[in-house]
């Protein structure tokens, strides 16, 4: 008997993870997504991956632009995460207005504050079932000590602290 969508996703509400804001720029715009599913691939080089849905807007600016850049919140940055995952009604234009951005290296939108900054360009993706498996090598990384990271479990952002 095949799992449904619905158990599935119940598992994986138990399935602690790290909340990000995926943004990109370039010749598709500004665009970006929260996202935890989110997963280091290799040290050498720094390499990274990230699942983004084939629905989300975010999937085809990443592709046009080929680039993008990970910010991996701090529990500050629950509004932001809102904004990006779609659960205010901010549109995408005004969520990049907010007071909260900086430009990074690959002219990219960085959110300000983050724990990590990572951009890099995208060298590979896959089309896998409702996703597109983007493989992103970094060019860049901005890291900031001294916040706990924001993370979502249970269908609820929460924070993680030592």
């Amino acid at each position: 008997m095949p799992i449904s969508a619905q158990l599935f996703r119940d598992a994986m509400a138990n399935l602690a993870a790290a909340v990000t804001v995926v943004t990109t720029d370039g010749p598709a715009g500004k665009n970006g997504l929260t996202a935890s599913a989110v997963c280091s691939v290799s040290d050498t080089p720094p390499m990274i991956l990230v699942c983004i849905n084939h629905a989300s807007q975010a999937n085809q600016a990443i592709k046009t632009n080929g680039k993008a850049c990970i910010n991996i919140c701090n529990i500050d940055q629950e509004d932001i995460c809102r904004h990006f995952a779609g659960m205010t009604d901010l549109s995408m234009d005004t969520r990049f207005q907010l007071d909260c951005w900086d430009t990074g290296h690959l002219d990219m939108p960085v959110l300000r504050g983050a724990i990590a900054n990572l951009e890099g360009r995208v060298i590979d993706f896959k089309e896998v079932a409702t996703h597109t498996v983007f493989f992103i090598e970094l060019e860049d990384i901005q890291v900031t000590e001294g916040q706990p990271a924001l993370t979502y479990f249970a269908r609820a952002f929460k924070s993680l602290t030592a």
